[in-house]
C-alpha cells in the first residue's frame, strides 16, 4: 500500500487548509484511513480516522470540532478539513491505513504516508 499525502502549506493563526492523502488501493474489510501528526520533540498525535466501509468518523479531542474528515471512495482519497487553524496545530502531518482499531485504540499503523508539513503563524 502507497500513501501519498499534499496540501501543507504556511498559514496564519485561525486560517484553513486542506490536506490529501491518495492511497494506491482501496482498503478492505475494517480497515480506515487517518491523520496523525508529529510536532517537534514531541510524540505522534492521532488527529482523525474514517472508516472506508460506512464512513464513520473519528476524532481526537484536540481537533474535533475544527477539522473534518472525509474521503472519496471513486478517488481512493481521503481529506482533512482543517479551520480554525492554531499554532499548536504546527506539525507534520502523515496519512495511514490500517484496521479502524489499529488507527483509533492502538494508534498505530502499518502503512504510513510520508508526510507533510503544516505551520501555523501567530
Amino acid at each position: 500500500v502507497s500513501l501519498v499525502e499534499s496540501g501543507g502549506g504556511q498559514v496564519q493563526d485561525g486560517d484553513s487548509l486542506t490536506l490529501a492523502c491518495s492511497a494506491s488501493e482501496v482498503p478492505v474489510g475494517d480497515r480506515a484511513v487517518g491523520w496523525f501528526r508529529q510536532a517537534p520533540g514531541k510524540g505522534r498525535e492521532f488527529v482523525a480516522a474514517i472508516a472506508w466501509n460506512g464512513g464513520r468518523v473519528y476524532y481526537s479531542d484536540s481537533v474535533k470540532g475544527r477539522f473534518t474528515i472525509s474521503r472519496d471512495i471513486a478517488k481512493k482519497m481521503v481529506y482533512l478539513d482543517m479551520t480554525s487553524l492554531r499554532p499548536d496545530d504546527t506539525a507534520t502531518y502523515h496519512c495511514a491505513l490500517d484496521t479502524v482499531f489499529a488507527l483509533t485504540v492502538g494508534k498505530s499503523s502499518r502503512w504510513w504516508g510520508q508526510g507533510t508539513q503544516v505551520t501555523v503563524s501567530s
